[in-house]
């Protein structure tokens, strides 16, 4: 472990991407706290210090640590532990790994320009022609840019199968801990003035540690939008879409 811990150690320096497969237990201590026991997961590091723990299925990782954050690999014991340290805020994540199934690193270049279809507008008409398509549930439209007294404006009012109020807040990249509590400012004021059965949604194409504890904290829920169903269902692409 210690020869595979420098080798690591090495390929970090060169700014290279390791691709890692292996049993490993997790550990994350930062705003809030987690533990993930022993699994086989697939860990990438790229050159840029992110840091991405993924379970066997799912497109979402399970853990992850942002852009600049440091890392560090070495051996302890039978076991290669890699811990990546993020200062500001103080969060660290620990993998130690017991057994590894497949290690890779690579020099990789992408200077090629992304390019995105459609903004928040197109977000909110294309949820509003087809909520279940881009949200995963049934949900009657409503109201859109609803004027929620001092508050202000909420980006949709829907209603579920339950006849709850459903507020959604659009953001059309990754959406941080004000969004949180700015779709929390509407729910709050439509349970007290219209019916106290409202639940709350926040969808963007990505959302910030901060902003997914914030999320748990306050009974809200998130998600996430994919900007080309955004683009085939205002364009009437989906298969029986009329």
């Amino acid at each position: 472990m210690e020869d595979i811990a420098e080798a690591l150690r090495e390929s970090i320096k060169r700014r290279e991407t390791v691709i890692l497969v292996g049993e490993c237990e997790i550990e994350y201590k930062g705003r809030a706290s987690s533990k993930l026991g022993r699994g086989e997961r697939i860990v990438i590091i790229k050159r840029d210090g992110s840091l991405l723990v993924h379970r066997p299925t799912g497109v979402n990782p399970v853990n992850y640590q942002p852009e600049s954050s440091l890392v560090n690999v070495y051996s302890e014991e039978d076991r290669l532990v890699i811990r990546s340290l993020r200062p500001r805020p103080g969060e660290e994540l620990t993998i130690k790994v017991y057994r590894i199934l497949g290690l890779h690193t690579y020099r990789i270049e992408d200077n090629a320009q992304f390019e995105m279809w459609g903004d928040e507008e197109d977000i909110k008409k294309a949820i509003m022609v087809n909520p279940k398509e881009l949200l995963g549930e049934d949900l009657n439209p409503l109201e859109e840019e609803m004027r929620i007294s001092t508050a202000g404006y909420a980006d949709l009012i829907l209603v579920d199968s339950s006849g709850n109020y459903v507020v959604v807040e659009v953001k059309r990249e990754t959406a941080s801990v004000d969004a949180v509590y700015q779709l929390k400012r509407y729910v709050d004021r439509l349970r007290r003035e219209i019916n106290p059965r409202v639940r709350g949604i926040l969808v963007a194409q990505g959302i910030t540690r901060s902003a997914a504890v914030a999320l748990e904290k306050e009974g809200l829920e998130f998600r996430r939008i994919n900007m080309r169903k955004v683009y085939e269902v205002l364009k009437g692409g989906l298969t029986g879409f009329l």
